[in-house]
């Protein structure tokens, strides 16, 4: 059964920074793409950034060149640095997991409250 675990949500102001973890269970991590969503009230779940098992990353428009995502995979680990935080980044975050060699996300954590204040 696969597991995910974030961690990292708070509160920072407009333009400082945060770090998301998302720890993982399972071994076939380092074959598994790995993603970030996020929910703001009233709105989709919407895509913010993706790493494949080859190490391509892709990003949504609104975050490219302020967040970062990374893995671990010694570590079974994913990262979103979000930097020059905006209050409209105010969401929850959700890491996401895809089957190994796959491109579609099917396991999901929890999500970890980010809150941006102007």
């Amino acid at each position: 059964q696969v597991q995910l675990v974030e961690s990292g949500g708070g509160l920072a102001q407009a333009g400082g920074s945060l770090r998301l973890s998302c720890a993982a269970s399972g071994r076939t991590f380092g074959r598994s793409g790995m993603g970030w969503f996020r929910q703001a009230p009233g709105k989709e779940r919407e895509f913010v950034a993706g790493i494949r098992w080859t190490g391509t990353v892709t990003y949504a428009d609104s975050v490219k060149g302020r967040f970062t995502i990374s893995r671990d995979n010694a570590e079974n680990t994913v990262y979103l640095q979000m930097n020059s935080l905006k209050p409209e980044d105010t969401a929850e975050y959700y890491c996401a997991r895809s089957r190994p060699f796959s491109d579609e996300y099917f396991y999901w954590g929890q999500g970890t409250q980010v809150t941006v204040s102007s």
